[in-house]
């Protein structure tokens, strides 16, 4: 007998859930918080989960309630016999504390990692982690999707005539050089040198952008410092035009503004983050059907990579 398969969303992500059941064919689930006084909050399921493979769909975007409210959920459906427990975190929080980058701080990521396994979760579902070697600090299954599946023909249907896809800094080589094998095209990459977070001392170019068409890839756009004063500097050296595609747009503080002032053509997101864009610079690209893809193919013990057109 198969098992029953439901749905839950967190409040932070619920639009997105509701897109993804609908992908995979099925309703979402209902659930309910409580609000207390004092800013406390308990979630419930409003129906049996019990036997059931259960799918949890929140992002954990600050503040930190979201990752709290997941946190509370798992533990719910665990307590209430659940066979299978899968949270479905479109962006993973605190990513970006991967490693300790200098003595005495945190690293966030594997804390987050521990907490959602002591929460009782057996199975993780994400896309695009700040760094691939996050999927260690789990002993659960991780499922990490690439948003290079849908970004690669998105950018072939541009039919940019001299493409060149450009890293905003080192540490997204790697990510860079993968998308130019697949589209055929050249790598360049910019040198950046921080004083503090978000903020950048100096920017250089390494390679040659004249007369290119330029897409700049990242995982995530925050402030937007690195990614426009990137564009800018593209078009200084000689770029014909500039995009941009970031899987997470969190776009905090000033982007927006930075964004609307810059040479970016066009920054392409996904809607792993639910978000209200307040410039006509940004485009979404919806990431329901990918995972719902991914979801049929983990209840049906099948391969997930093998249907992957753009990551091979």
């Amino acid at each position: 007998m198969e098992r029953p398969i439901k749905f839950f969303a967190g409040n932070n992500t619920k639009h997105l859930a509701q897109q993804i059941a609908n992908a995979f064919g099925a309703q979402l689930n209902t659930s309910s918080i409580v609000e207390f006084s004092d800013g406390e909050f308990e979630p419930s399921f409003d129906e049996t989960v019990r036997g059931a493979d259960v799918f949890l769909i929140q992002s954990t975007t600050p503040p930190s309630d979201n990752l709290m409210e997941l946190l509370l959920m798992i533990d719910a459906a665990k307590r209430a016999s659940a066979a299978n427990i899968i949270a479905l975190m479109p962006y993973f929080g605190y990513a970006r504390q991967d490693k300790k980058g200098k003595p005495r701080v945190p690293i966030g990521a594997k804390l987050v990692a521990n907490l959602l396994s002591a929460a009782g979760v057996d199975r993780i579902m994400t896309m695009d982690l700040h760094a691939d070697q996050i999927q260690g600090f789990f002993e659960v299954p991780v499922d990490h999707l690439y948003a290079s599946e849908l970004f690669i023909q998105d950018i072939r249907d541009l039919n940019l005539p001299n493409l060149v896809i450009a890293s905003p800094d080192m540490g997204g080589t790697k990510r860079a050089n993968a998308y130019a094998t697949i589209l055929k095209s050249g790598v360049v990459i910019c040198y950046k040198e921080r004083k503090q977070a978000n903020i950048i001392s100096d920017m250089k170019v390494l390679g040659d952008v004249i007369g290119k068409d330029v897409v700049i890839i990242d995982d995530m756009v925050d402030t937007g410092g690195t990614l426009t004063k990137a564009a800018d500097l593209m078009i200084e050296n000689g770029a014909t035009s500039v995009r941009a595609y970031c899987t997470h747009g969190v776009l905090s503080g000033s982007a927006y503004e930075k964004l609307d002032k810059s040479n970016i053509e066009e920054l392409v997101i996904t809607n792993t983050i639910p978000k209200t864009h307040n410039s006509n610079k940004v485009r979404e690209i919806s990431v329901a059907a990918f995972f719902a893809q991914t979801i049929t193919s983990v209840v049906k013990n099948e391969s997930i990579s093998d249907k992957w057109k753009n990551n091979k």
